[in-house]
């Protein structure tokens, strides 16, 4: 499988990387029950696949209890990246995710993250996507620091959005950004281009916008978006599925995205669709096309909103 430098980590990552929120199970987010088998025979049809790289976090249910149990005797063979601010709190049929944007529970999510996951480090830690207000009024930064001198980290990072991610990358100190990024979902590409230009590692998630490619009402603007950009008309044998995934990945800024399934079929043709690698280079431009007639353009950096907290 074709890696990519992890901008200035130095990871050498699988250009597909595994999204373990869906084996988070029945009571977060709604999610589809899993059961023991079912978590230990994805995880591990990712390794057998080569994919390196699996992202998680405290508030996706099960999932790092999963990756502790089934594959952390295969530790060397993937990357960590998880995810921090987070709680879970037991609401009855289900549990609530709120987040808390301490230094203590900072250190309270790591620690408790590498002992689920059976790890004494993780490759990446993320917080997910904090307003800069709470970062900067909880010295989050100068924890993430903390727990990365304690070697429970490698690299400090962030999952994150306009209008907050330029804000960010003028800060200098995360070493990877996780952004939202697909053929119907094209706000932050100018930016994908100029976090990569900084040297800072890019990792992409909702790279195949399930919504659109189920044709989903429920997914709002993005399967309105692919319904008036008429990109059925130009799949030329691709199923949606593919349609998109190539279309991430014809973003050369993008190092790898985040792709989550509970299904090893599934899971084998994402990974043939990424064999097949980025669109032909007319059909890209095509797609483009269409998309920015109905209305997908990026957001531009010229652009930038103010500090809007």
């Amino acid at each position: 499988m074709e890696r990519r430098t992890l901008g200035r980590t130095g990871l050498s990552v699988t250009r597909i990387g595994f999204g373990a929120m869906e084996i988070r199970g029945p009571r977060i987010w709604s999610g589809r029950p899993v059961t023991d088998q079912q978590a230990e025979r994805i995880l591990n049809a990712v390794l057998d696949a080569g994919i390196n790289l699996i992202d998680t976090s405290p508030d996706y249910g099960r999932s790092e209890e999963y990756i502790g149990r089934f594959i952390s005797s295969r530790r060397s063979e993937y990357f960590i990246a998880t995810k921090c601010g987070c709680t879970v709190v037991n609401a009855g049929d289900h549990d609530e995710t709120p987040h808390v944007w301490t230094g203590e529970n900072l250190l309270r999510n790591i620690e408790e993250s590498l002992r689920r996951m059976k790890t004494d480090h993780v490759d990446i830690l993320q917080l997910l996507n904090p307003a800069v207000e709470m970062v900067e009024r909880g010295k989050l930064v100068d924890a993430l620091q903390e727990i990365q001198r304690a070697g429970h980290t490698r690299f400090i990072s962030i999952s994150t959005t306009l209008p907050a991610l330029p804000t960010y990358l003028e800060m200098g100190v995360f070493d990877t950004f996780q952004i939202p990024y697909s053929a119907t979902e094209r706000t932050h590409e100018e930016w994908i281009s100029r976090v990569r230009q900084a040297g800072v590692g890019t990792i992409i998630r909702g790279g195949v916008a399930r919504g659109a490619v189920a044709g989903d009402r429920e997914a709002g603007r993005s399967w309105d978006t692919w319904q008036e950009a008429k990109l059925d008309q130009i799949l030329d044998g691709m199923n949606r599925m593919e349609f998109m995934l190539r279309f991430t990945l014809s973003q050369q800024r993008i190092d790898t995205i985040i792709v989550g399934t509970l299904s090893p079929e599934h899971l084998a043709e994402n990974l043939a669709a990424a064999e097949r690698g980025p669109l032909p280079e007319e059909l890209y431009g095509e797609a483009k096309r269409r998309l920015s007639a109905a209305g997908g353009d990026p957001q531009a950096p010229s652009d930038r909103p103010g500090r809007t907290w």
